[in-house]
């Protein structure tokens, strides 16, 4: 409850409804709009959950309480009105108004309505950008997600860790670090949570998970990479294979879709057009090869990469969308040349890995595999990838003294979202963007 000399917030103003007829509130919020019509004047008053109309009547009633600049915060004491022409059913007839902060005028971007300001200006004003209902969705809906997945992360058996973000090596293969100074020496801000997940199986941990942010100095300006970002990671212990990864993933996956379609999928519909598809299992899984094959057909392409290309990826979720009516496609199998040392290679094709990618709507949304748990074979794979053994020490040393076989996939918090609203940048689904350039707000 919010206190100001004695009000006391009583309801939220998505609250003010046909129902409440009759009855006194104590409502707070930003103004997003006044109109005048004749002698009335309207105010439409807006916080996270919704907006409503408060109605002025008369020329002494508009001056006593004046006059309020787009996005200022006032509080309204009133009495709520039933009136089936608003869109509630609706609006509040004041007694007092207090004016608790005002808003400078112009507005560097618009709020309420339409706004044509460009993606970087908006950025820049990302306070004010996320006051709109649409971009405010955004975080509604990321908080469903997050408890959707630690309640079944927790169900199955599986313990939260927090890992630690700086480190004294890489985490990955040694590219796109940020070195920061760590009084007398060097440390890097983390890649991911590998070496720390596999740490806690070599702990005896069994299951854990991890949703926290992780670094990438990549100087890369696309609309789905960022050089922080919030990393969604598991592990578990006592697997078979990257299938049982898999198996896990996609009913983790649905169990999360359908908690995002239950508490959302009304204001998704109502304010991106788009539908929230809870996949049907199993989800299509794919060979790296097939993948390639359907890529290159597509792209009028020949011969083998060693990875698929962004365009790549689009084309093979949508030709996988038509083929099986699955907006989520496993590709499986990638090339031992384009993944890291630490995961397992199959044990009659050294060349391939025991990892996939999940792509979602034509973006790759996670990387999981097995891990090579044997001490010898990952020192030798940490070799062949030109790695120094010293520089990995800490890690191949959690390996000495017996571990399970385990596995488990890192997986994109604010790519799921951009997929999953049919967004057109990542930039959109993040609370404050990082990239080459961005370092503010």
């Amino acid at each position: 409850m919010v206190g100001l000399d004695g009000w006391k917030r009583t309801n939220m103003l998505g609250e003010i409804k046909k129902g409440l007829g009759g009855r006194e509130v104590i409502v707070m919020g930003f103004v997003r709009e006044t109109r005048d019509i004749g002698k009335l004047r309207f105010i439409i008053l807006g916080d996270i959950t919704g907006n409503a109309q408060v109605l002025l009547k008369g020329k002494e009633e508009i001056a006593r309480f004046g006059d309020f600049t787009k996005e200022s915060v006032i509080a309204v004491k009133g009495t709520v009105k039933e009136n089936l022409e608003v869109v509630s059913g609706a609006e509040i007839v004041p007694s007092d108004i207090r004016l608790i902060t005002k808003a400078e005028t112009p507005l560097p971007i618009q709020v309420y309505g339409r706004t044509d300001a460009l993606l970087d200006t908006r950025l820049d004003w990302r306070f004010l950008d996320i006051r709109k209902p649409k971009n405010a969705l955004v975080f509604k809906i990321e908080t469903t997600i997050e408890m959707a997945m630690r309640e079944y992360w927790i169900k199955n058996g599986f313990l939260e860790i927090h890992s630690p973000k700086l480190m004294g090596a890489p985490s990955e293969t040694g590219a796109d670090l940020f070195p920061v100074v760590h009084f007398d020496r060097t440390a890097y801000l983390a890649q991911s949570p590998q070496f720390y997940k596999q740490m806690a199986m070599c702990a005896g941990l069994d299951r854990v998970f991890e949703i926290g942010p992780v670094f990438r100095a990549e100087p890369s300006n696309t609309t789905r990479h960022g050089t922080e970002y919030t990393s969604i990671d598991m592990e578990m212990s006592w697997i078979e294979s990257h299938e049982d990864v898999m198996e896990f993933e996609e009913r983790w996956l649905v169990h999360v879709m359908k908690r995002v379609k239950e508490t959302h999928g009304e204001e998704i519909r109502k304010m991106y057009g788009v539908d929230v598809i809870v996949p049907k299992l199993p989800i299509p899984r794919i060979s790296f090869n097939e993948a390639k094959n359907i890529s290159n057909k597509a792209i009028g392409k020949t011969g083998a990469d060693d990875d698929l290309t962004d365009e790549g990826e689009r084309v093979v979720g949508e030709t996988i969308n038509r083929k099986d009516g699955s907006e989520f496609v496993f590709v499986k199998e990638y090339p031992w040349s384009k993944k890291p040392f630490y995961h397992m290679r199959k044990e009659d094709d050294p060349s391939v890995t025991k990892g996939y990618d999940l792509i979602f709507n034509g973006v790759e949304i996670t990387t999981g595999s097995q891990r090579e748990h044997r001490y010898e074979v990952l020192i030798h794979q940490a070799k062949e990838k030109g790695l120094s053994l010293e520089s990995v020490k800490f890690y191949t040393d959690f390996f000495k003294y017996g571990v399970p076989p385990h596995g488990g996939f890192g997986f994109g918090l604010t790519r799921l979202i951009k997929q999953m609203l049919h967004m057109e940048n990542i930039r959109e689904a993040t609370f404050a963007f990082r990239d080459m350039k961005r370092l503010f707000p």
